[in-house]
């Protein structure tokens, strides 16, 4: 922002003098004055008792370490950046039907039902209408479409977070030689947790009864999207 307004093209409000004393540069810099930290002595006087070694003496005032690394080690780079909450597009509200563009369901339409600490979509198929069951996704592989269904008074179990969707630690061989052994068998695959599937139906059966006050809604969100030679995604209205 300029000091001196122009008047007119070339001339300013105030002189050259008047616009440099309004900048005050001439007062120079403030100087805050840190107070001066104590000195601390390198050593320090102690008593010592026995006749023969000397009523005092001088030892550090801080201990050297007994024990070095061998070998230097790396000490992490400090980082002052602290994580940020995702912020949701506004076209992304609780109810709205969404296209997913990655993953294993791409290309189907799923509904959308809050979103997570770590920022990212909790969605549903519903499972019972394209088989899409309860999962997270990142905005940035969804289009949002401006087909809504209405959740209200829809209360999510908050136990539906982050920390449901962990995948439990499996152990594996005890020792080498079951190792061996274990090579080339199939991995026994592990049934469906009982409890999550009682959460999927009770997901889907608030969303689904949702989905029935719509004509054809169940039908749009079971067609599968796609596009066909000439259309283009950012030319379409969803």
């Amino acid at each position: 922002m300029a000091r001196s307004r122009q008047l007119a093209p070339g001339i300013g409000r105030f002189s050259r003098s008047q616009a440099a004393a309004r900048r005050g540069l001439y007062k120079g810099t403030k100087k805050s004055e840190k107070p001066t930290p104590a000195e601390v002595l390198a050593t320090k006087e102690v008593q010592v008792g026995g006749e023969k070694n000397g009523s005092t003496r001088l030892v550090p005032t801080s201990k050297a370490p007994r024990y070095y690394p061998a070998e230097d080690v790396r000490q992490p780079k400090k980082s002052r950046k602290s994580p940020n909450p995702t912020k949701l597009r506004p076209s992304i509200v609780p109810g709205s039907v969404l296209i997913l563009l990655a993953g294993r369901f791409r290309g189907k339409r799923v509904v959308f039902l809050k979103q997570l600490d770590s920022g990212l979509l909790l969605v549903t198929g519903p499972y019972k209408i394209n088989g899409v069951p309860l999962r997270r996704v990142n905005q940035a592989y969804v289009i949002a479409t401006s087909t809504k269904v209405d959740l209200d008074g829809f209360k999510l179990d908050p136990k539906i977070n982050d920390a449901y969707f962990a995948k439990a630690a499996v152990k594996g061989a005890t020792s080498a030689e079951a190792e061996f052994f274990e090579e080339g068998k199939p991995k026994l695959k592990e049934p469906f947790p009982e409890a999550k599937s009682v959460d999927q139906k009770g997901v889907d059966k608030a969303v689904i009864l949702a989905v029935q006050k719509q004509a054809n809604l169940a039908k749009y969100l079971k067609a599968t999207f796609g596009l066909t030679k000439g259309q283009f995604p950012h030319q379409m209205v969803f």
